[in-house]
């Protein structure tokens, strides 16, 4: 029998199972490939058809055993040697629907977005920032955007103000990229790392404002302030749209009194006193009832040696009380209730 695990286009990597059953289908015609499709499960449909996706251009010989292994032989007089988007999204149509297929080549792009420059995950934040040196703020966007949010804050704190202004417009502005143009920036920017993991491909990308106050809430509060007064100068409607969705100090309002009490619990009574300094007295009234009568005495000695601060010592401590709820919240040990999202009434 010909040797099952031939590699595709000379790559050392042996075919799975899924690209197998893949090449196989590429060679039937739509209907008979929908035949066989609609026997499937739709996770599995789905696996089969993000690597028809895949699998563009697969040599002759690929192909031959693939189909070999499984017994069967093309009977048209040629193999088909082209998948694709419009391969798959055409055989899911004929198998499934139009919308049910529509549907499976949504949650296909989701699951495959992202993956594009996952090599970079393993990188140092300085590195990339300097891997990304020179790149148009658009780029710099794209592969942002695809990054954790803290590995992607961490990046954007290393260029210059302007830079990062650029560049946070562009997050929050981005549409879609088409899957090849993501794809040349990712394999560009692999081949100029070297060191990293191949990157799986991607099909879409996802920016918007969300992603970028995910960004602003891990940055610390030099690198916020910087970039909503550059975003208040370039797009005041954006700057305010992005404050709207950012955790604040006041956010404790917003949260359970179990929730307070869980935030409070790890924050030194120094850092909470003078995050307190100049705070509404609807903020003060919750943190004052949602903690022990210990740590009432602790913070009331800790507020009165304090004496007067500088803004940005007070805006560095409520910084890292919003850090507290944010890692909380990403955790989901608690709840934040936004402004947009309906209110509890006791």
């Amino acid at each position: 029998m010909t040797d099952a695990t031939k590699t595709i286009s000379g790559t050392a990597k042996p075919l799975t199972g899924a690209q197998k059953a893949a090449l196989v289908i590429m060679q039937l015609n739509q209907d008979r490939a929908a035949e066989v499709m609609r026997q499937l499960s739709e996770p599995e449909a789905e696996e089969i058809a993000a690597e028809i996706v895949r699998l563009r251009r697969v040599d002759a010989a690929t192909t031959e055993a693939a189909l070999t292994e499984f017994h069967e032989r093309s009977q048209m007089g040629g193999f088909q040697t082209r998948g694709g988007h419009d391969f798959a999204a055409g055989l899911l149509a004929a198998s499934f629907g139009s919308e049910r297929a529509t549907g499976l080549m949504d949650r296909l792009a989701s699951s495959m977005a992202g993956k594009a420059f996952e090599f970079l995950d393993l990188a140092e934040p300085a590195q990339v920032s300097t891997l990304l040196d020179g790149e148009l703020a658009e780029t710099v966007a794209l592969v942002l955007a695809h990054l954790r949010a803290e590995h992607a804050s961490a990046v954007l704190t290393r260029f210059d103000p302007a830079m990062r202004a650029d560049v946070a417009q562009c997050i929050a502005t981005m549409g879609t990229a088409t899957p090849e143009a993501v794809g040349i920036v990712a394999e560009t920017l692999k081949q100029r790392a070297r060191a990293v993991v191949v990157p799986q491909e991607q099909v879409e990308v996802v920016g918007g404002v969300q992603p970028l106050v995910d960004i602003i809430n891990r940055s610390d509060v030099a690198t916020e302030r910087d970039l909503l007064a550059a975003l208040d100068e370039r797009d005041p409607e954006l700057a305010e749209n992005v404050r709207a969705r950012m955790l604040t100090f006041d956010d404790l309002v917003r949260l359970d009194a179990r929730d307070v009490q869980q935030v409070l619990r790890g924050v030194e009574p120094l850092i909470l006193a003078t995050a307190m300094k100049g705070a509404s007295p609807l903020v003060v009234e919750r943190i004052r009832e949602n903690i022990s009568d210990r740590k009432k005495e602790l913070l009331e000695e800790e507020s009165e040696s304090l004496g007067k601060l500088r803004k940005s010592e007070v805006d560095e401590a409520r910084a890292e009380v919003v850090r507290a709820i944010r890692a909380l919240e990403v955790a989901g040990e608690i709840q934040v209730h936004r402004g947009e999202e309906d209110e509890y009434v006791d």
